[in-house]
């Protein structure tokens, strides 16, 4: 018996740690790194860091499919020596960028302010943004354990993330798109983001961790297949994905940095790179477009790619996966990017956002200032294509059809990330978008964020007619046409509602893609109150619905692009 309690005890002190290092914060980067600046140290051969990411396809391509710059490359052409040095461990690349070994920080824009407050310290650190690779527009995703179906039921879980990877502020986004606060959830904090170690994956085992921000392939091996997970060959039962950035590909901006003291020393130098980066952008996604036609550079390219970042020529399958994870923004991109402060995904307003949330989280202290290097992007245009890329665009008449099929089938809110309701007045037709301007922009962004997803809008109505109709025995004739026009009410005031969202983003200087919203009447269906008590109620029938929903798997409904 002795020895049964003592067995009991020691379970339940390993429990109580675990827990408490799931809810444990990650020490900010400010003090996880102890180290001071130091001078960029001077060489003929620049270092420059690179993480495991498509986006870093075109750098070596740049270079010359090479670690070290090749006579005729893209680099070597103006006269850039460079080495390219995979660090995926970002603690590493900040040691390595305060100690003067590189002028250049790599990593997503989160990544970049996590580092902020550390570097910032210093004036000849404090990072200076000089240009956008990529977005992530399918590598990257959230898994969740059976019974969290949508982003609003992660309230009261326990999120497994990678400290000071890219994935915190992709986190951050999804939890305040949902009307969380980050202190609603837990986060287990593991070292590695993929492979053997301590990643989010291996922590999705732990009892106490519901769910894991990974990158799609550990998603798809964790949810059989992007299923739902067997509890076989490497899953876990009961595990799907939840999303993934197909329908945020606004999210994780990946990005370049460099040390100011750097930047004015070698301002031609640090321009030539950028403009050197966006024809190799341009070139590399020409290689892939064509690589039915012309086999040997793509050939050349992906086996380049595989031995540097996934180090063996032989995972060019792999490599290739990783070039079409991303969405390589080019001139026109960088152009939007940084100088569009309209635009709800503009480098600033990005800094505000994931800094709000690293500040919730405690990993910054304070606010800290991101410099750009506001580039004369006419003087960038040379040789380069300056057309501006396609979006997801949607095939309207599928994603109608999809969207109607899921309604009646009452599978829509199934792939439901995020919704809010707003509400009219009886007999109202008309939504002035000055009326409802914050729950507007809400969508506006909401739209811009998540954009390869679907935004329906939804229109309700009141049921009490009906429903009197129906206590007082009328013919079914007049029930029916009442139930019908109720149906043609509300889809007309959805068609309305939409209208005015587009007119609110064009007065506010936003592009919407028209083609992501679907408008469905529901007519008195599905009301809030079947039988409404009190004049609350009955108002609040009285609604239109936005849902961003996950249509990933449909790819009929999206356009080729």
């Amino acid at each position: 018996m002795r020895n049964l309690r003592i067995f009991m005890l020691a379970a339940l002190l390993i429990l109580v740690a675990t827990i408490a290092w799931a809810k444990t914060t990650s020490p900010p980067l400010k003090s996880a790194i102890t180290i001071s600046a130091s001078d960029v140290r001077a060489s003929q051969e620049q270092i420059m860091p690179t993480i495991t990411w498509g986006g870093d396809i075109a750098t070596y391509y740049a270079n010359g499919n090479s670690d070290v710059t090749k006579p005729g490359s893209l680099f070597a052409k103006k006269g850039l020596k460079l080495r390219l040095v995979r660090v995926d461990k970002f603690k590493d690349q900040v040691e390595m960028y305060l100690r003067g070994e590189t002028p250049y920080l790599r990593g997503t824009l989160g990544m970049i302010n996590m580092a902020a407050e550390k570097v910032s310290q210093y004036p000849e650190t404090k990072p200076i943004v000089v240009y956008q690779m990529t977005w992530s527009t399918a590598g990257d995703c959230i898994v969740a354990k059976a019974g969290i179906n949508k982003p609003a039921d992660l309230k009261g879980k326990t999120i497994a993330v990678q400290a000071y990877g890219p994935h915190v502020d992709f986190l951050a986004n999804i939890i305040t798109s949902a009307g969380l606060q980050m202190s609603d959830i837990n986060i287990h904090w593991v070292e590695d983001l993929t492979g053997d170690g301590d990643t989010p994956a291996k922590a999705l085992e732990l009892p106490n961790v519901d769910a894991a921000m990974v990158i799609v392939p550990d998603g798809n091996v964790l949810s059989s297949g992007g299923k739902v997970g067997k509890g076989s060959e490497g899953s876990i039962k009961g595990v799907t994905i939840m999303f993934t950035t197909k329908s945020a590909p606004r999210i994780i901006a990946d990005v370049i940095a460099v040390r100011p003291d750097y930047f004015k020393a070698n301002k031609k130098a640090v321009r030539d790179l950028v403009h050197l980066l966006i024809k190799a952008n341009d070139q590399v996604s020409d290689i892939v477009k064509n690589k039915s036609r012309n086999v040997a550079p793509f050939k050349s390219l992906m086996r380049a790619a595989a031995l540097h970042l996934l180090d063996s020529e032989l995972a060019t399958a792999d490599a290739e996966g990783l070039y079409l994870d991303c969405t390589y923004v080019g001139f026109a991109g960088n152009v939007k990017f940084f100088t569009d402060k309209k635009w709800p995904r503009h480098f600033d307003k990005m800094n505000k956002e994931i800094q709000s949330s690293f500040m919730s989280l405690g990993l910054m202290s304070k606010r800290v200032p991101i410099a750009q290097a506001n580039w004369d992007y006419d003087a960038l245009k040379s040789g380069v294509s300056v057309k501006q890329a396609e979006a997801q665009v949607f095939n309207q008449a599928e994603l109608a059809r999809v969207v109607e099929t899921k309604s009646a089938q009452g599978t829509l809110a199934d792939g439901e990330l995020f919704s809010l309701e707003i509400y009219f007045k009886p007999n109202q037709d008309a939504f002035p978008f000055e009326a409802y301007a914050k729950d507007f922009a809400q969508i506006v962004k909401l739209a811009a964020t998540y954009a390869g997803a679907v935004i329906t809008v939804e229109g309700h109505s009141d049921p009490m007619r009906l429903l009197r109709l129906m206590k007082d025995n009328k013919p079914e004739t007049e029930i029916r046409q009442t139930r019908q026009s109720a149906k043609n009410l509300s889809v007309k005031r959805a068609m309305a509602v939409r209208d005015s969202i587009i007119k609110y983003s064009q007065q506010q200087g936003v592009s919407l893609d028209v083609s992501q919203f679907a408008t469905i009447g529901h007519g008195v269906d599905h009301p809030k109150y079947a039988s409404p008590q009190n004049e609350d109620q009955w108002r609040k029938n009285m609604r239109v619905v936005f849902r961003v929903v996950r249509i990933e798997a449909e790819s009929s409904v999206f356009k080729p692009l």
